[in-house]
């Protein structure tokens, strides 16, 4: 049976609402023969704006909870209030996208939807709206009880989880624990299982330069790190490190490994989105970019955009849709060998 998977809009006045009607667009063969079936979670209302503003013909019939919905279709994620303009952050546009992925996340609890793929939200709207959470990420695994999570993002072959996100710099260190390491690690591997890869081979990078040089530059790639690897390598899986920072992503582009587990934000974001991202050189500016954000450790299948809310660019008719269909594919991989696994 075919996954059915809900795309939340995110922040109604950012580029979600126009990436999902190209995204549909570019998919309405495979939506019109079944072999796809997604449900649009957010704004109604803006989402056909959006739909008109691009000329588009496309149907988004209005559905409800809790009938028979045909393969694409649209769901009001909570009353409308003041109303939201492309590129004004407002509180109505925060509420919306907190109101999209719960609506989301209590479908897939019951079984009705198989996965979940999100389009951005703003941090700072959802704040204003009285929900404090970091981010997607966070507001998962509050919503699910998950007792931990962990960020991967793709791009190709390229496959990268992290240990530690949204902290500061010199908290890094405090959050590397035996514990975190060899969770990140295990759920790395059952996602690579998931998309089916026979060879799950997972780099580590270190933390520090070098992996320390012995010591010299910092203790926790030898007294952390090297023991859990140790440990991983006895039960089986095939995990090498720690490898130092500065080579381990080129080793990976190369296809000596199938995933690195970073420690911390900037060291795994920066090598998979300055690959991802496609810069005009004659603009200077980025008109394309290809990524997913897959969330390990959910109960539930969670992939994203690897991008923001682009409030700069929203209703201009320019945003790209090609990593909202990525994390489409992702998540339809990631959902039938869910299901397939029982």
């Amino acid at each position: 049976m075919t996954p059915h998977l809900a795309i939340t809009m995110g922040d109604p006045a950012g580029v979600g609402p126009e990436i999902i009607v190209k995204a549909c667009a570019r998919l309405k063969e495979r939506l019109d023969a079944g072999s796809l079936r997604l449900l649009v979670i957010g704004s109604n209302p803006a989402l056909m704006a959006a739909r008109d503003a691009l000329g588009s013909d496309l149907a988004f019939p209005e559905v409800t909870a809790d009938e028979e919905w045909p393969a694409l279709a649209c769901l009001q994620a909570g009353p409308e209030g003041e109303p939201i303009r492309p590129g004004e952050l407002s509180v109505d546009g925060g509420r919306f996208a907190y109101l999209a992925v719960e609506r989301a996340v209590r479908l897939a609890e019951a079984g009705r939807i198989h996965g979940l793929v999100t389009a951005p939200l703003n941090k700072e709207a959802m704040n204003k709206a009285g929900y404090h959470f970091a981010g997607h990420t966070d507001l998962l695994a509050e919503l699910t009880g998950a007792r931990g999570s962990v960020m991967m993002l793709a791009h190709g072959n390229m496959r990268v989880s992290h240990v530690t996100t949204h902290i500061a710099l010199e908290d890094v260190p405090k959050r590397l624990t035996p514990e975190r390491l060899r969770y990140v690690i295990d759920r790395t591997d059952e996602t690579l299982a998931g998309l089916g890869l026979e060879r799950r081979r997972i780099a580590i990078a270190a933390l520090n330069p070098h992996a320390g040089e012995g010591g010299l530059f910092g203790r926790q790639d030898i007294e952390i790190t090297a023991p859990v690897i140790e440990r991983c390598v006895t039960d089986g899986l095939d995990v090498v490190g720690p490898v130092p920072g500065d080579t381990v992503f080129v080793k990976l582009r190369a296809g000596q490994f199938d995933a690195v587990v970073a420690m911390y934000h900037d060291q795994g974001h920066i090598p998979v989105k300055l690959l991802g991202f496609h810069v005009d050189p004659a603009t200077g500016r980025w008109d394309a970019l290809s990524g997913v954000n897959i969330t390990l450790g959910l109960p539930i299948i969670r992939t994203s955009v690897d991008h923001g809310t682009a409030f700069d660019i929203a209703g201009k008719g320019i945003a790209n849709e090609l990593s909202l269909i990525e994390a489409i594919d992702y998540a339809e991989k990631l959902a039938a060998a869910r299901r397939l696994a029982g």
